[in-house]
């Protein structure tokens, strides 16, 4: 049951950031078919990467009382 616990951390962090890379990447688009350039978008589509990064960071570290464990 704990590694059901261990997997968990971190996965509501990885959607959000998963869907603010997402909005970026529709939001960007959208921009570029109407004919205007998408640069502001390129720095959601960077945060969303950020956040999904620490997410998947705090999905693998282990806390310090598994590691006494082991």
């Amino acid at each position: 049951m704990e590694e059901a616990e261990y997997g968990r951390r971190g996965v509501k962090t990885k959607i959000i950031g998963f869907i603010l890379m997402l909005l970026g990447l529709l939001d960007s688009l959208l921009s570029l078919r109407g004919g205007m350039p998408a640069y502001q978008y390129l720095l959601l589509i960077l945060f969303g990467a950020c956040v999904f990064a620490i997410g998947a960071v705090r999905g693998r570290r282990r806390s310090s009382v598994e590691v006494a464990e082991v």
